[in-house]
């Protein structure tokens, strides 16, 4: 372990995280109790970089590399509630980030496969989620705005970057039954939103106005 996670590691953050927990999470609403315990259970704090770590546990969003950025613990939690996931499912998120939504995921979650653009940003996600000992999950470098393989299906979508419009590639990997929650709208304020498939059919419902950048890629936004 190297020696800034050896450090953070021992700090104490547990006031940070249970002000995380009481008012920014169960205080606007989340009650997934799997969710919450998971959330309780990921350092926030090996997920942010050094110059922001007295944030951490802060409810608003912060810079990390490559141009991107890791979500507030509200919106995080709230796209997780969202999924409905239970332990038998299978995940595919588009967007690495950081790898702190990865970690929750994988709390809840059978399997994750998770989808970065930047393989500097994979890497890093990949050795800390090493060093925490989860292991239920693939990694892979690429455009997530194609998923993870055509013939691939999925319990539940999480997409954590911008999409000016439902990719169907997306679509066609979900399973039937299953959710996917994505902010979908041009550069500034999107709408997330969740899709439910069932026989082949999408019902969309509108959750909130969100603000995240944008997906790169083939069925996304140009560079």
């Amino acid at each position: 372990m190297g020696f800034y996670h050896f450090f953070v590691m021992n700090q104490d953050f547990t006031l940070q995280m249970r002000q995380m927990l009481e008012r920014d999470l169960k205080g606007r609403g989340i009650k997934d109790p799997r969710l919450l315990k998971a959330m309780t259970e990921i350092p926030r704090e090996l997920f942010v970089g050094n110059s922001h770590l007295g944030q951490a546990y802060s409810d608003g969003p912060l810079p990390i590399d490559c141009g991107q950025t890791i979500s507030q613990p509200y919106i995080v939690a709230l796209m997780t509630e969202e999924l409905k996931i239970t332990p038998d499912c299978e995940v595919l998120e588009i967007g690495t980030g950081s790898g702190y939504q990865t970690a929750i995921l994988c709390k809840l979650a059978k399997y994750v496969y998770t989808v970065e653009r930047f393989e500097e940003l994979s890497q890093a996600a990949q050795k800390i989620l090493g060093e925490l000992g989860i292991i239920n999950v693939e990694f892979r470098t690429g455009d997530g705005s194609c998923g993870w393989a055509q013939d691939s299906t999925f319990d539940k979508i999480l997409v954590t970057a911008a999409l000016p419009t439902i990719p169907q590639s997306l679509i066609d990997q979900l399973a039937d039954g299953g959710i996917m929650v994505a902010p979908v709208g041009p550069t500034g304020v999107q709408r997330l939103v969740a899709l439910e498939k069932k026989n082949d059919k999408i019902a969309e419902r509108f959750i909130c106005d969100v603000r995240f950048v944008r997906l790169i890629g083939r069925h996304g936004f140009n560079e």
